[in-house]
């Protein structure tokens, strides 16, 4: 059976950090991409960060809203992703959800993610 669980959400100041994780269960971790997305209450969801399988060059991808203060990563040992959120802004506030998906990354942010957790949220006071 295929999970997804995340962790690290919470409540934080303006211009604080928090580290979000994301452990997987039921796959081969290390081939699957690995993104971050939330959604805001009463918006529609967006893309955050995502990180691509390490069956070749890793590479990452962020919405330009968090270049800069956001950093995807994982570790394959522990079948883990993170995400790294510093500098943060109100407009930060969501839930933010891991996904998971066998195929490219390139495929992946057209089509969707095809593994989703149930979400943490993360709430900026200002």
């Amino acid at each position: 059976q295929v999970q997804l669980v995340e962790s690290g959400g919470g409540l934080v100041q303006a211009g604080g950090s928090l580290r979000l994780s994301c452990v997987a269960s039921g796959v081969t971790f290390s081939s699957y991409t690995m993104a971050w997305f939330r959604q805001a209450p009463g918006k529609e969801g967006d893309f955050v960060a995502a990180i691509t399988s390490t069956e070749s060059i890793v590479r990452t991808y962020y919405a330009d809203s968090v270049k800069g203060r956001f950093t995807i990563s994982r570790d394959n040992a522990k079948n883990t992703v993170f995400l790294q959120m510093n500098s943060l802004k109100p407009e930060d506030t969501a839930v933010y959800y891991c996904a998971m998906d066998s195929r490219p990354w390139t495929v992946v942010r057209s089509t969707g993610a095809k593994y989703w957790g149930q979400g943490t949220q993360v709430t900026v006071s200002s």
